[in-house]
């Protein structure tokens, strides 16, 4: 599988359902794709932030991309089909909690990374979560449990 295709992104965008096989290779595309565009929210995209998502997305995915890769992500042109928001919020509603509160702490690590947090950087985080349809519980770690 490779990543920087965001394939199974595409496939979804166009109206298929995704398998439970896709709906695995959906949550690691989406993965890259918010943190790829983390990196460009403050507009101003820097080595360390992009090293930074290569790492993370290694670590959740186990897949590894190249910095290109993470700067095509950053920059992908089907947001002209539907924007990120939208986007997301389809997929919040074929993935669990524990996926989008991973997907959430992915992206503040990303933008914690440099160690100076502009106020685009948590207007995008904000716009993440709601569209990922997460409480402030839920990005603190807190799930009912039965």
């Amino acid at each position: 599988m490779s990543l920087s295709s965001l394939s199974h992104i595409m496939s979804f965008f166009g109206g298929a359902e995704p398998t439970a096989d896709d709906v695995r290779d959906m949550v690691n595309e989406t993965v890259l794709l918010v943190l790829a565009r983390a990196t460009a929210s403050d507009t101003n995209i820097k080595h360390l932030e992009v090293d930074a998502v290569r790492e993370i997305v290694k670590e959740h995915t186990g897949e590894e991309v190249s910095a290109k890769d993470v700067r095509m992500a950053a920059h992908a042109g089907l947001f002209d089909v539907e924007p990120l928001e939208r986007h997301l919020a389809r997929v919040a509603k074929k993935i669990d909690v524990h996926d989008r509160v991973m997907i959430a702490k992915a992206l503040a690590e990303v933008i914690l990374v440099d160690e100076r947090v502009s106020g685009r950087e948590v207007r995008f985080f904000n716009m993440v979560a709601d569209a990922l349809d997460l409480t402030a519980a839920n990005v603190a770690g807190l799930m009912v449990t039965h």
